[in-house]
């Protein structure tokens, strides 16, 4: 077992791990839709969320990682057969390659190994799968309009429980979407020919999963391995491949100064990576980065929480605040809200943590990060309205970013 002790030693692990997310190269995966595609296929999923304060998180994360990525860009790819929407640790766009890796889950719920409702109407599930084969894909508002609008057709609650279940055990699948609403059809009609679809082994699924974190993380505790998924069978086999490619020398052992354990491919530490960049990153709360919290602290050291689901009064920083990468540290922590329909974006709080950078080359590097993120979210102009520490307000930098036009606060 390799033990890395030294500050140096850190960092290293903190830039290969930001180097596997594709966080500091300015294009790691290219540009726009054919971009897109390369991302997903290496990060392995990106997470659908519904919070709307600012640009929802899936496409924050592309966005992050893909120039002249748009919003539009993940249903073309969902249309065009790239991606498939199904559950990964939460709802997920996942790459179309990986999909024969979502049907042990839908066969366990199928056959109620377990569970998705406890209870399964198999009558409704019948007749909405006798609806949309004879008159094609469906949305949840079809439903929702009948309960009202056609006499005799279901309470909306329970069919949509029922649509779900349908989907959940891969009966059917998302073919489109508008927005936030799904339109769903059968998977048969939706899924490309050349799609593997042989149900993996409980080892080809552990191989697939430790191959998969170890590619877009770089390292990842054995925990970590297998985040949220609650199959004990399914984290014995990892565990399992993960002993086996030990002992035959493809993969190590590393120990950081705290005591966790990393498992890392053989060699890894020993290869070139890519200058750190000093451009700041505006992450999503969601984004495959910092998702893993233990991972994130113990990396980083960057105790971070989204607060949203916290009470108002108990809440440190916001409602839904944004982490600030630079370099390798997270320094700063922006709660805020795009406001579209007068394309105004709100700054409530700018939170910076105690670093060793330069307080000029952060605040321009925040600034112009700023800008850039402004324009994603359509807004025109920002205000600001607290900052911590708070005598950075008095900065002519920041007053000059109150209130003022995208592009006009150089």
């Amino acid at each position: 077992m390799i033990e890395l002790r030294r500050p140096k030693d850190m960092a290293r692990l903190r830039r290969l791990a930001l180097s596997a997310q594709g966080l500091l190269n300015t294009q790691p995966f290219g540009l726009g839709l054919a971009g897109a595609r390369k991302a997903i296929k290496h990060l392995g999923y990106v997470q659908i969320d519904t919070i709307s304060v600012v640009e929802r998180a899936h496409h924050h994360v592309f966005h992050a990682r893909v120039p002249n990525y748009k919003p539009s860009m993940t249903n073309q790819l969902l249309l065009n057969g790239d991606i498939f929407e199904y559950w990964a640790h939460a709802a997920a766009f996942l790459p179309m390659d990986d999909f024969r890796y979502s049907l042990p889950y839908k066969s366990a719920l199928k056959s109620g190994q377990t569970h998705w409702f406890r209870n399964r109407d198999e009558k409704l599930m019948n007749e909405l799968m006798a609806r949309v084969r004879t008159e094609g894909p469906i949305k949840s508002r079809d439903i929702e309009s009948d309960a009202t609008g056609r006499a005799g057709w279901w309470d909306w609650k329970p069919a949509k429980k029922a649509l779900e279940q349908l989907y959940m055990e891969g009966d059917l699948m998302v073919s489109n979407r508008e927005g936030f609403e799904k339109t769903y059809d059968l998977t048969e009609r939706v899924l490309p020919s050349d799609v593997d679809t042989n149900m993996p082994s409980m080892e080809e699924f552990a191989e697939h999963l430790v191959d998969r974190q170890l590619h877009c993380h770089g390292f990842a505790s054995l925990k970590g391995l297998t985040y949220l998924r609650r199959n004990a069978e399914l984290r014995k086999a990892v565990k399992s491949v993960v002993n086996e490619k030990l002992a035959q020398g493809g993969l190590e052992e590393v120990k950081i100064y705290s005591g966790e354990v990393f498992i890392i491919q053989a060699g890894t530490l020993e290869r070139r990576l890519p200058r750190l960049s000093s451009r700041m990153q505006i992450l999503s709360p969601f984004d495959n980065a910092v998702i893993q919290r233990a991972r994130l602290k113990s990396l980083f050291q960057f105790d971070f929480q989204i607060e949203c689901y916290v009470p108002a009064a108990n809440r440190q920083f916001g409602y839904f605040c944004l982490p600030l990468l630079y370099r390798d540290k997270f320094v700063g922590r922006m709660d805020c809200k795009a406001h579209r329909k007068n394309r105004h974006f709100e700054i409530k709080y700018l939170h910076f943590e105690q670093h060793e950078f330069n307080e000029d080359e952060i605040i321009f590097a925040f600034v112009e990060a700023l800008e850039k993120f402004c324009l994603f979210q359509d807004c025109d102009t920002v205000s600001l309205a607290k900052v911590h520490p708070k005598y950075l307000s008095q900065r002519e930098i920041f007053q000059k970013v109150t209130a003022q036009s995208i592009g006009t606060n150089e």
